[in-house]
């Protein structure tokens, strides 16, 4: 496993090497030693079969590591053992040695939505809030960053990243075991930071934010994806209990709210680049996941509403910039 703090001087991190340190042997010894799935995953890791992959593509929507021919004879099955050990996979694609992970998110859409908008990120230091398996860590890297770094606290997810990483051994891309308030504050050390998917799963979402543009230079590009409501004013959801079956979402705004809680954050240059309501050919139930999906949080007499009765999701796309 590739340490960020083990590259604490290629990457500059100056002040941060000793906390980062710390926090990846804390996160390492709590796996090891106390959490039961952290020491399962340890074990589905040490039954990987060695292989080295002959091609690796990252352009394109399905990250492909390696082809069929790459494994050893009769490899292919416990390599699918493990794979499928990790489940549910969430986002993706992903094309392993000719296993095919068909995730619940086709992330690629997303991407594809976003990428044409954002500043390019050759040469810029990148942070991933909630990065999940890497799939956009992945597709970061083929624009060549000076660093990618990901933050992700559900094992699941991590140890997907780990394999993944294992077999592409893609260099400066980092993942971190962690939630975001646990990282040390990297003052205005980042030059694109994404936050996707995460913002309306925080109780106080302008604080968030505020946190975010502390770890972001002077012009720095937020890009942020999260849930929203159409209409108008500055107006927000607040879900009694749960939204399409989630119980950990506390405030839906409007376009017009949220520019402004970026604005009082700190950013300027808001803009919504896109918006677009999430359908089942966007997330759905494959053999790779196996729980509910969009489907079953929707109204089944009105898919224009969740169960709740509330309005079906809507997800935006901003690009902020730091001040």
């Amino acid at each position: 496993m590739t340490r960020l703090s083990d590259h604490a001087s290629e990457h500059d991190l100056g002040p941060w090497e000793t906390p980062l340190r710390e926090l990846e042997e804390r996160k390492a010894s709590y796996i090891a030693q106390v959490d039961a799935k952290g020491r399962r995953y340890l074990g589905l890791l040490d039954q990987l079969p060695e292989a080295t992959p002959s091609c690796l593509d990252l352009s394109g929507d399905r990250v492909q590591i390696g082809t069929p021919g790459d494994l050893p004879p009769g490899e292919g099955a416990r390599l699918f053992a493990v794979l499928r050990g990790l489940s549910p996979w969430r986002k993706g694609p992903f094309e392993v040695f000719g296993t095919g992970i068909d995730s619940e998110w086709v992330s690629s859409l997303k991407w594809n939505r976003l990428q044409g908008h954002i500043a390019p990120l050759t040469g810029r230091r990148v942070l991933d809030i909630g990065s999940s398996n890497g799939y956009y860590l992945f597709r970061m890297a083929a624009q060549n960053p000076a660093i990618a770094l990901g933050i992700e606290p559900y094992l699941t997810f991590y140890f997907q990243y780990l394999v993944l990483q294992r077999y592409a051994r893609v260099p400066r891309i980092y993942s971190l075991p962690a939630r975001f308030e646990e990282m040390p504050a990297l003052h205005r050390y980042f030059d694109t930071i994404f936050c996707m998917g995460m913002l309306y799963h925080r109780r106080s979402p302008i604080d968030t934010l505020s946190e975010i543009r502390q770890n972001l230079r002077r012009g720095g590009e937020l890009v942020l994806e999260t849930l929203v409501i159409a209409g108008e004013g500055d107006l927000a959801l607040i879900p009694r209990d749960r939204y399409a079956k989630m119980n950990n979402v506390y405030f839906l705004p409007t376009v017009s709210a949220l520019s402004h809680w970026l604005e009082r954050a700190g950013f300027e240059g808001v803009r919504c680049i896109d918006l677009t309501p999430t359908t089942s050919a966007e997330q759905r139930r494959t053999d790779w996941v196996q729980t509910e999906s969009l489907a079953d949080f929707l109204d089944p007499d009105d898919p224009g509403k969740t169960v709740e009765g509330y309005p079906a999701p809507l997800r935006a796309i901003f690009l902020a910039n730091a001040r």
